[in-house]
């Protein structure tokens, strides 16, 4: 897949995890050689099994909506760890305790952690935030 398109898509499910307020939001670009079988992780975590299964819809729905569907999920019921295999990228959405227990950030501590801003598509640059150009509006003065 063109990384352009890739970082798209990683960029859509880590705005469905935040639109469902996860957690401790973690972007790993794994390296070439590390023996990881998929480019990049996006790791967050749910304070409940509901909030943890809305998130993992919600990145479902968002990626269905581009035509993505994911090649696995596992985990859903018992919303401790719930795993979305997109094979491109993984979406991990975990409970507090089995993020812990688990520790997918030491284990994979050579990938490299990227901020949301930094999967734009390569070659693009942000949009200029818009100044407003016109004074506030007046208000008018009621006749007595």
């Amino acid at each position: 897949m063109k990384k352009n398109g890739l970082r798209k898509q990683v960029a859509a499910a880590i705005q469905a995890c935040l639109e469902k307020k996860a957690e401790e939001l973690t972007i790993l670009e794994m390296e070439k050689g590390s023996g990881a079988f998929t480019d990049y992780f996006v790791l967050c975590s749910g304070t409940n099994p509901r909030q943890i299964q809305a998130i993992a819809d919600e990145v479902e729905l968002r990626l269905k909506g581009a035509g993505l569907r994911p090649a696995h999920v596992e985990g859903y019921n018992q919303a401790e760890w719930v795993l979305l295999d997109y094979v491109d990228f993984v979406v991990h959405v975990f409970s507090e305790k089995a993020r812990k227990f688990y520790d997918l950030e030491r284990l994979w501590k050579s990938a490299t952690r990227l901020e949301p801003t930094d999967l734009r598509p390569v070659g693009k640059k942000a949009a200029p935030r818009k100044r407003r150009t016109t004074a506030p509006k007046k208000k008018k003065k009621r006749k007595a």
